[in-house]
């Protein structure tokens, strides 16, 4: 479905624009988002860099929801991820999130945004491509999501360099992030250096989600992964497999609830 309230040209450069240019250059107010248009993004936007990690989080909030509610890409999602891969290395992002009166630790601004960021790409995959042409017929129907992955080069180049990140939080969130931009024509060649990041990642991390976008992400590009899956995923292969069959056996037309 395409959120639009006008016919916008939506920007989606091949290289990345600065975060004050995108700001000042883009009409915010003119842009459907979830809850209408996008006259506070500015300001949300803004607060992003703050110094200040507690108003970094609650901007995150105010920044992103609008644009991306229920998995949906809006007319103002394309300049918000331009903007948001454009403050990556903003020394208020790279600074960290240490706050020592915080109780619990928070996630870092930066493994926030490049998770926003893989998301976003995720709903704009060839996968949910597919699924938009086996309802309305070849071609993509979505205007903005055709503007979001034109815009995937200029993203994955903020993105990329984060794959050698010192953290390995960061790193991870950023080879997830990488995978579903380089389904862009321009971009494909760097699956092969996603492959074997995606090897690192599997003989160290524990972490689900990245392990199963890895995981399929090789087996897609055609790798044997026999030899990378762990217990633990092998058991959850199995499991998602048995949902998919359940769901499967429930749209087949029974009217038993599904098992899940």
């Amino acid at each position: 479905m395409t959120h639009s309230s006008s016919h916008h040209q939506q920007p989606h450069p091949a290289t990345l624009p600065s975060f004050q240019t995108l700001l000042d250059s883009t009409n915010w107010a003119s842009l459907a988002t979830a809850c209408g248009t996008g006259e506070a993004l500015p300001a949300a936007l803004t607060l992003l860099i703050d110094a200040d990690p507690v108003i970094r989080k609650s901007a995150l909030h105010d920044a992103l929801r609008p644009v991306t509610h229920q998995n949906s890409i809006y007319e103002a999602t394309v300049p918000v991820a331009l903007y948001v891969a454009a403050i990556l290395n903003h020394p208020a992002i790279t600074a960290g999130d240490d706050n020592p009166d915080a109780e619990t630790p928070n996630r870092p601004t930066l493994v926030q945004l490049l998770d926003w960021l893989g998301d976003t790409a995720y709903d704009a995959n060839d996968e949910c491509v597919a699924i938009d042409e086996r309802l309305y017929g070849e071609g993509i129907h979505d205007e903005q999501m055709r503007a979001f992955r034109d815009a995937r080069p200029a993203i994955h180049s903020a993105v990329h360099p984060f794959l050698g990140h010192d953290d390995a939080n960061v790193r991870h969130t950023a080879l997830v992030a990488a995978i579903p931009l380089t389904e862009h024509p321009l971009l494909t060649q760097h699956q092969a250096d996603l492959a074997e990041h995606a090897r690192r990642l599997l003989a160290t991390s524990t972490d689900r989600y990245h392990r199963d976008r890895v995981l399929d992400a090789l087996n897609a590009w055609g790798h044997d992964t026999s030899s990378l899956e762990n217990a633990s995923d092998i058991a959850a292969r199995e499991h998602y497999a048995r949902l998919r069959a359940a769901r499967e056996f429930w749209e087949g037309g029974y009217s038993e609830d599904p098992p899940f």
